[in-house]
């Protein structure tokens, strides 16, 4: 039994971005606030929105963190409430993405995102609708239904998932992702190949979710090299584009697994980029599921070209290095106590989406053999 839903409408295009104005006044939104992050406000891009939105825009929120906090949340939702707003634009990666979600539903409630993070309280079902424009290649959070985000006081990182944190509509335009720095497109590029492979990989794995993530990871294997290219490439960029989002509908569903589980703690004590921590074990993972359910891993390799799944981590591991991506933890210096602290720090609930039992000495060993 299995089953699929997807409400998000998706505008993909070059230059769909222009339409805004009047794609959401075809909406019927009338008063909105733009949820960004500093450098797009800084760059001017954010007011250049705020402009073209025919007076449907009436403030921006730019204090989104690359790594979004609850208090993020809750001063976005204060402004939403300050503004009447009756709609959300989130512009951006996944960081304010995640920010602009979990506040569209605090506007509506008044109430402060740490009664639902991480404590199994249901959200309630009041939420503003939200409008997702990504300007990078890589969360696919434009079609799913999670948010990502930090509690700095008690210190840890969790994500809500709730069908409130669907976009109403995604615009993707890949024009928007022609001047993201080098390493960044290839942290996100890395994260979009996770999202496909441990999407096809987890026990809650389905076929329309599977046909997404082989069409994502063929994209990936294919495009991201070109697109990451010192020269503006404006087909690989389109293809990455797509990549994303189509990886964001394989994973949405069935949710990520064990690279996911360990990137969050590499990423919140080491400062590693989310999706270099996730690309950082993705092929360790897929060979330790190698022979799972039946050898899936190794058809969805062979789906791909390959001619099996080793082959296929073979692959990424060439594409890592020829991206300049972390293959090792080396220039951590990291003790004995360090890795332990890691081993014990992965064991995150996605961690049982992975068909394989990941126990601990298969975790010392994999970071072992990064040291």
């Amino acid at each position: 039994m299995w089953e699929y839903k997807q409400p998000v409408k998706i505008i993909f295009g070059g230059g769909q971005v222009n339409r805004f104005g009047e794609i959401v006044t075809a909406l019927g939104y009338k008063r909105g606030v733009l949820v960004c992050d500093s450098f797009l406000a800084k760059n001017g891009f954010a007011a250049k929105m705020v402009e073209q939105s025919q007076g449907l825009l009436t403030a921006v929120y730019d204090g989104t963190r690359p790594n979004p906090t609850v208090e993020n949340v809750d001063s976005c939702a204060a402004l939403l409430r300050q503004q009447q707003a009756d709609f959300v634009v989130a512009l951006g990666g996944g960081s304010s993405m995640d920010c602009a979600k979990a506040a569209a539903c605090m506007a509506a409630t008044g109430e402060s995102i740490t009664k639902y993070h991480a404590t199994g309280v249901p959200l309630p079902p009041e939420h503003l609708p939200l409008v997702a424009i990504p300007t990078t290649a890589g969360t696919g959070a434009e079609v799913t239904c999670s948010s990502v985000l930090t509690n700095e006081e008690k210190g840890f990182k969790a994500p809500i998932l709730s069908d409130n944190f669907y976009p109403v509509l995604a615009i993707v335009d890949p024009e928007l992702t022609y001047t993201v720095p080098r390493r960044v497109a290839v942290g996100t590029g890395l994260d979009v190949l996770s999202h496909a492979v441990e999407g096809y990989l987890s026990v809650h794995h389905q076929p329309v979710c599977d046909a997404v993530a082989v069409h994502a990871a063929r994209l990936v294997m294919e495009y991201l090299e070109a697109a990451c290219a010192p020269e503006t490439d404006p087909a690989a960029k389109e293809k990455m584009a797509e990549a994303s989002v189509m990886a964001g509908l394989a994973f949405s569903i069935p949710k990520t697994g064990a690279s996911h589980a360990c990137s969050f703690i590499l990423t919140n004590k080491y400062g590693i980029p989310h999706g270099e921590a996730c690309g950082l074990t993705l092929d360790y993972f897929i060979r330790v599921n190698a022979e799972a359910e039946g050898g899936r891993m190794h058809q969805f390799a062979r789906l791909l070209g390959y001619e099996d799944c080793y082959a296929f981590c073979d692959a990424i591991a060439g594409l890592k290095k020829r991206l300049g991506a972390r293959v090792d933890l080396k220039d951590l210096k990291l003790t004995e106590e360090d890795l332990e602290l890691l081993v014990k720090g992965s064991h995150h609930p996605n961690m049982d989406n992975s068909p394989t039992k990941i126990t601990d000495e298969m975790l010392r060993e994999m970071y072992r053999g990064f040291l």
